[in-house]
């Protein structure tokens, strides 16, 4: 009986240290698509950069170690919140180009008609990532791949004009418009990690404003202890997602940033988010205070994001100057 219990103690040890290993390999981040990778070999058609990255970003969240994690309902990957937030983060930018791609970049004015394969894909981006029963979030987003697929080979066959790709100024302008609230958030939230008092802005510069409900005119915002790591690699996965883009962007609108002189803006937006992308040496998200003896992982990631936010703001206003 005694040899029995110990037999049963040291199984479910060994189950546990097998269960730990695998979540540490399943745990390892995808790494940044390098540029080139955008690049044709011929003659670049314009959106081929574009639409790979999105292609590309997609297979690389469902092909890294471990799959796609966030709909498993069994252990290890059942309590790896760090990388269910992570592809969190990066489907909601997925998304979000998405969305753009089917309103703005395939469209060559208000009146026309949203491309069919972009508008199919999009819907099926949207599925909830927690989705595990028929249809599945995995098996839909490789449908999404599938309709991208087949908006790329259209949008570069020469004896097919219905797909087209429309890389101009203000195109551009309405996702970084995007960019920059889903970027402003992020620093808002991974800033809360400290506690902060916050005045109520959200009636600024305009008198005859209203809202719905009155609201305080100061809050303490403060992230709780047990979602600081989950808000630091939500952020973490949306910024990789969004470096992508970024590069991919630099090749296709090459001519309007080129234009507007802004090339360099856009290459510092694509500096601070490659500095998000650092290893992060800890074994845990550190939350210090803000001048204290312990690091604060959320507000070095908040530095980096507002830097980046700065960046696409300066773009957007050179690319709406004439």
């Amino acid at each position: 009986m005694h040899m029995t219990w110990k037999k049963g103690v040291g199984i479910a040890v060994l189950i546990v240290f097998i269960g730990y290993l695998i979540s540490v390999w399943w745990s390892v981040e995808p790494d940044p698509i390098e540029q080139s990778v955008y690049q044709q070999a011929d003659r670049q058609v314009v959106g081929y950069a574009t639409t790979t990255s999105l292609i590309l970003t997609i297979e690389s969240l469902l092909g890294k170690s471990g799959g796609w994690l966030s709909n498993d309902m069994l252990p290890p990957s059942v309590m790896m919140d760090n990388m269910r937030a992570f592809e969190f983060g990066a489907i909601e930018q997925t998304r979000d180009l998405a969305l753009i791609m089917r309103k703005e970049f395939s469209r060559s004015q208000s009146q026309s008609t949203a491309d069919k394969d972009l508008l199919a894909a999009h819907s099926k981006l949207n599925i909830e990532h927690t989705s595990w029963l028929v249809p599945s979030a995995e098996s839909e987003y490789l449908d999404s791949v599938k309709l991208l697929k087949l908006y790329r080979a259209r949008m570069m066959a020469l004896d097919n004009p219905d797909a087209q790709f429309y890389a101009r100024a203000d195109n551009l302008n309405e996702w970084l418009k995007e960019v920059q609230k889903r970027l402003g958030s992020m620093s808002q939230r991974l800033s809360a990690s400290v506690g902060q008092q916050r005045l109520n802005t959200d009636l600024s510069g305009d008198g005859s404003a209203r809202q719905s409900t009155p609201g305080m005119s100061m809050q303490r915002i403060k992230t709780s202890w047990w979602e600081i790591d989950d808000v630091f690699y939500e952020t973490r996965g949306a910024t990789w997602a969004l470096l992508n883009f970024m590069k991919a962007i630099e090749i296709d609108f090459a001519d309007v940033l080129q234009k507007k002189n802004a090339q360099v803006s856009l290459r510092q937006i694509i500096r601070e988010l490659e500095e998000t992308q650092q290893p992060v040496w800890s074994p845990m998200i550190l939350n210090g205070s803000g001048f204290g003896g312990v690091a604060n992982h959320s507000l070095v990631m908040a530095n980096y994001i507002s830097r980046a936010n700065a960046a696409v703001i300066d773009l957007t206003n050179l690319l709406t100057q004439g």
